[in-house]
């Protein structure tokens, strides 16, 4: 079944469906994890997958399972997977594109009449980008035991909402354990979202890995007091050292460059108000590198930093520890099927090692797993003038295709 192909234009028609679901006026896409938008998505998918045939599960994180019988049942299926919630000002198709990809191999596979040894399955991860309920990655990392249940239901959200109760109350909650759900192999397609496979004019990136990246919560404490009447030189102003500490954040990424990235995403600065000097001040970093090593020093490099410039500020500084992702190295068996899948349908490629985070790093800690890269337009995601071409999303969906019945192939071969 070299030859099989998936139909490019019903993958594109259900990425630009499925787009309207949390549309924003700029092309984009708000959909955050577990809003009434997700659990729209979710109720939608369900039901496509149901018509494509298969049978969808869910487990106690949510993450759902839509599965297509083999011929052999008792094998772990092959999954194909990534996950349809989104940034606040999120593009088209960062996670999308996995999980319709997915279920377009699944439509193909039937409109071919073709059997499959092991069963298939698309995977839609719960909560993988972390915008809403940190950390990122949440319910892969505890299907992989990264996480306990127990800690993915008391993340909060900025107002203070549970991630448990809002589960529960989109209702998708499942009843099977989440990790209990054996998977044969996994592959991911995702965008680039950078710019290295535009720039080099490759089609199709294979990825080996994905970096070590590391995330923090910090909490400025200075002291607020009216900003007519309070002397600069008596001011324990928190927004000033925070602004210090960030400016040293990024001096530490430029020093581990041109490998490591060092970002403040979010910052919150209180009360707030245009004549009392800021009190307090909480913001976000995200440490990343591909060498675990070097992260480490990268992370004592900013530690201090934050605790010498609030001794000379006279302000207080918390730094809590959010997220730590060793770096990952993907299995060479799934690898070398999608770089042979690459190959054989003559698509310019490259290894490549992912800069984010992916679902796929969690779930190689307990399944065999590979990732497949198609280049969006200037490298540009978590944005909503995200872009790829309708050859691009069809080329990255027809190495998914031929990887996983490479794969598949494989398992056979191991039965006899």
């Amino acid at each position: 079944m070299n030859n099989l192909r998936i139909d490019a234009q019903r993958l594109w028609d259900t990425l630009m469906e499925t787009a309207e679901i949390g549309g924003t006026p700029k092309g984009g896409i708000c959909r955050l994890t577990l809003t009434d938008l997700d659990r729209q998505v979710r109720d939608w998918f369900k039901a496509a997958a149901e018509a494509a045939g298969c049978t969808v599960t869910v487990d106690d994180m949510g993450n759902m399972f839509a599965r297509r019988p083999g011929r052999d049942p008792g094998l772990p299926p092959i999954a194909m997977g990534s996950h349809l919630d989104t940034q606040p000002t999120g593009g088209k198709f960062d996670g999308i594109l996995g999980v319709l990809s997915g279920l377009e191999v699944l439509r193909t596979l039937n409109d071919a009449g073709y059997e499959t040894h092991a069963p298939l399955e698309v995977v839609n991860w719960t909560n993988e980008e972390g915008s809403r309920f940190a950390p990122a990655m949440l319910c892969s990392g505890v299907f992989a035991g990264a996480f306990t249940r127990e800690f993915a239901d008391s993340r909060t959200d900025r107002e203070g909402k549970r991630f448990g109760d809002e589960l529960d109350r989109i209702g998708y909650r499942g009843t099977e354990r989440c990790g209990d759900h054996r998977l044969s192999a996994m592959f991911e397609l995702h965008i680039e979202q950078g710019p290295i496979l535009e720039d080099e004019g490759k089609e199709v990136g294979v990825v080996t890995g994905v970096q070590g990246m590391r995330w923090y919560e910090v909490t400025v404490t200075g002291f607020e007091s009216h900003a007519g009447s309070t002397p600069m030189h008596l001011r324990r102003d928190a927004l000033l050292a925070a602004a210090r500490m960030v400016q040293a954040i990024n001096t530490i990424g430029h020093d581990h460059a041109p490998q490591a990235v060092t970002t403040v995403g979010l910052m919150e600065c209180r009360p707030n108000s245009r004549n009392i000097i800021p009190g307090e001040v909480f913001f976000s970093i995200d440490l990343r590198h591909p060498d675990d090593a070097v992260l480490a020093r990268m992370d004592g490099e900013v530690k201090e930093a934050i605790a010498a410039i609030a001794r000379e500020s006279g302000v207080e500084a918390r730094v809590e520890d959010i997220w730590d992702s060793p770096a990952v190295r993907f299995d060479a068996e799934c690898v070398a099927a999608v770089r042979e899948a690459a190959a054989a349908q003559g698509f310019s490629h490259r290894d490549i090692v992912s800069g984010p985070g992916h679902d796929a790093a969690y779930v190689a800690r307990v399944a065999p797993t590979a990732m497949i890269f198609v280049p969006c337009e200037k490298g540009i995601s978590h944005n909503e003038v995200e872009k790829i071409e309708f050859d691009q999303a069809s080329a990255g969906a027809n190495v998914l295709l031929q990887a996983v019945l490479s794969y598949d192939r494989t398992l056979q071969e191991r039965a006899r």
